[in-house]
């Protein structure tokens, strides 16, 4: 099943093409990477599905729904890569917060404190924090609506290896119980934690499919050779 189908997305940003003619499907279920390095489009074709990018063309259906329509603020949480949350409160406090704007009943809070490991923490004054635990508080707000899809741009730059690993087994806790994930990121290793991956260059497209598909399709083992191969086969 398909949560997200782009289909001849175009998008000027000051005036330069940024994203040409860009056609995708994230399916259901599934942690979907979306990789490339930086400059590659990842974030505004990121910022067009959650409906806050102006497009010059094209279309984009989220979860049977044109992007950006009322009816999916709280069906799809959006993280960005730099932390969501007031630094001057602490985490539960934010999560009440953000808990009513989004009309979500109470107990959402303790939740989505316990989906993304801070329930100790959530007397801690957000400031005093570590980066991969300020992430998390940024991640426990976008899942106060229980969306079933979570756009999440470059959620780990930045962390350690340790705190990468623990962000990236939440995100397959959240696939495992039903929610989609897209994950941006311009770490190819971490490409290996995703069941699928989109390999963006450029504002276009080079490749999608699993690990193992687009191993097989270049003859490559490792998935930064893989990338490569993409490339010098685009000439």
């Amino acid at each position: 099943m398909t949560a997200v189908a782009v289909r001849g997305l175009r998008v000027l940003r000051s005036g330069t093409l940024v994203l040409d003619g860009l056609s995708l499907e994230v399916e259901s279920g599934l942690v979907t990477g979306l990789l490339g390095p930086s400059g590659s489009g990842k974030t505004t074709l990121m910022r067009s599905l959650v409906g806050v990018q102006r497009v010059a063309g094209g279309t984009i259906t989220v979860l049977g729904e044109a992007a950006g329509t009322p009816g999916l603020r709280r069906r799809v949480g959006y993280v960005t890569q730099t932390p969501s949350v007031y630094a001057d409160l602490t985490v539960r406090e934010n999560l009440r917060y953000f808990a009513r704007l989004l009309g979500a009943p109470r107990a959402r809070v303790d939740e989505a404190l316990a989906a993304v490991g801070l329930g100790r923490l959530a007397a801690r004054v957000v400031g005093r924090l570590s980066g991969g635990e300020q992430a998390r508080a940024s991640l426990a707000t976008a899942l106060l609506g229980a969306p079933e899809l979570l756009v999440l741009d470059e959620p780990t730059v930045g962390l350690d290896p340790v705190l990468r690993r623990d962000l990236w087994d939440t995100f397959h806790r959240l696939a495992a119980a039903g929610t989609t994930l897209l994950v941006s990121s311009h770490v190819m290793d971490e490409a290996e934690r995703c069941h699928r991956l989109l390999l963006m260059r450029e504002g276009r497209l080079l490749a999608a499919g699993t690990p193992a598909e687009l191993r097989e399709q270049t003859g490559a083992d490792a998935l930064d050779a893989v990338f490569l191969r993409l490339i010098e086969a685009r000439g």
